[in-house]
């Protein structure tokens, strides 16, 4: 068994996928490994990140360095849990430059409507460190689940019906 990751371990993983890298990409961060660097959360079970187009060649790297760093690295590509939302790369919040890969904090309405759609506990918890610390807006993440909300009937996992509810509640008018 691993240990939890806490954000030093977050940057030593990055640090080093930077300095194997032989060409770079774009990595993105979502759900623990963006509440670590972001500071609302000390520790993580794992990394979830998503890999841009331009760098599925760092897959390779991975499973080295999850047994040299002793971490959980996941892949967690959003759009296979809900919609991509309209605009989601020019939200996601760059990080730092590691060689030549660029990670970025995966854009945080999708991260946000994502968790909402699952409903753990730590999901909600994780909305509403975002609403609190302003990171996010709750008019605007209603509006993209509006822009998504039409191409729900393409992910059967999800009730779209109880998903609005969810969003309702959870970005009520504040």
């Amino acid at each position: 068994m691993r240990r939890v990751t806490d954000a030093n371990r977050v940057h030593g993983f990055m640090r080093r996928l930077g300095q194997r890298a032989e060409t770079g990409g774009r990595v993105y961060f979502t759900g623990g490994a963006t509440a670590l660097l972001m500071g609302w959360r000390s520790t993580t079970i794992d990394i979830d990140l998503t890999l841009g187009a331009d760098a599925q060649h760092l897959l390779r790297l991975v499973p080295a360095l999850k047994e040299e760093l002793e971490i959980n690295v996941e892949l967690a590509a959003l759009s296979d849990f809900i919609p991509e939302l309209p605009g989601w790369r020019d939200r996601s919040r760059f990080i730092q430059r590691e060689g030549v890969v660029d990670f970025f904090h995966y854009d945080l309405y999708a991260q946000a409507l994502s968790k909402v759609e699952r409903g753990h506990a730590q999901d909600l918890t994780d909305v509403q460190a975002m609403l609190t610390r302003e990171l996010i807006d709750a008019g605007t993440a209603r509006e993209l689940f509006a822009r998504i909300e039409p191409d729900l009937y393409r992910y059967p996992a999800v009730n779209p019906a109880t998903f609005r509810g969810e969003v309702d509640r959870v970005f009520a008018r504040r």
